[in-house]
């Protein structure tokens, strides 16, 4: 079993991954061996990040890259995989956005921004990545994160204005599950987290207002800690995992499981 998690000679792009859920992926696949290159926007973060792998004893990249400017992405990929020199053996498409406004009001910019980066960066990311390395090594793990906001609307006694985040995460599971059909056959598996409410910078302002009436419906009574991720990621990033494709996992303290 220790040879089905040993991602020695991996080279994993984590995007978003200088802070919060993609920074706590980034610590697991990297402590199980992974080089790890993280991509976000910011250069102070990423520098941040990377020297708390590195302090680890991880071996990290970090590329800035604002993955909203969709055409940028093809030079972005390009430059990855350049810098890799090996290809990308693991994806996780993690970088995201989120906005909160009525739906009648909902700015049309606004749903663009929130749609462009959660989905439509998610496929040309992929695109790229898949058909530039993986397809042609015949191998691949990607992991998409989506939400437990994508597997239904919000909760009526809660104020949660938040109709494109939740419709761009849906949209991530279908996807998660058609390219799981599509690239099946060149030994690519495709899926998909569902993390629950975890204290994120983007998650911070809506706990910090409803975290206490929230509270009540997680099972186990708490939101997502620092290391809760960490395993589920872990098994759909590994070898274990070659023969789950196209399915989604929520971690959200059961949170979904009680209705």
């Amino acid at each position: 079993m220790t040879d089905l998690f040993d991602f020695a000679g991996q080279t994993a792009l984590i995007t978003g991954g200088s802070r919060g859920l993609g920074l706590q992926i980034a610590e697991v696949l990297s402590d199980y061996g992974a080089r790890v290159i993280l991509a976000a926007r910011k250069q102070a973060e990423i520098d941040e990040a990377v020297s708390h792998l590195t302090a680890r004893g991880g071996e990290a990249i970090g590329i800035a890259g604002d993955l909203s400017r969709i055409e940028e992405i093809p030079d972005f990929a390009a430059k990855v995989l350049d810098t890799s020199g090996s290809g990308v053996q693991i994806l996780v498409n993690n970088a995201g956005a989120t906005w909160g406004a009525p739906a009648e009001d909902y700015p049309l910019d606004a749903w663009h921004k929130v749609m462009n980066l959660n989905v439509t960066s998610i496929f040309m990311l992929s695109r790229e990545i898949g058909r530039l390395s993986m397809i042609p090594a015949k191998y691949g793990r990607i992991l998409n994160i989506a939400s437990v906001a994508g597997l239904g609307g919000n909760r009526a006694d809660l104020n949660m204005k938040t109709i494109a985040y939740n419709t761009s995460k849906g949209a991530v599971i279908n996807f998660t599950k058609t390219l799981a059909v599509e690239w099946g056959h060149h030994g690519i598996t495709v899926n998909a987290l569902c993390p629950g409410f975890f204290p994120t910078k983007m998650a911070k302002g809506l706990m910090d207002q409803m975290g206490a009436a929230l509270l009540p419906s997680v099972p186990n009574g708490r939101f997502g800690g620092p290391e809760d991720l960490k395993a589920p990621a872990l098994m759909f990033c590994s070898k274990a995992a070659g023969h789950m494709t196209g399915q989604w996992l929520a971690v959200d303290g059961g949170m979904t499981a009680s209705g």
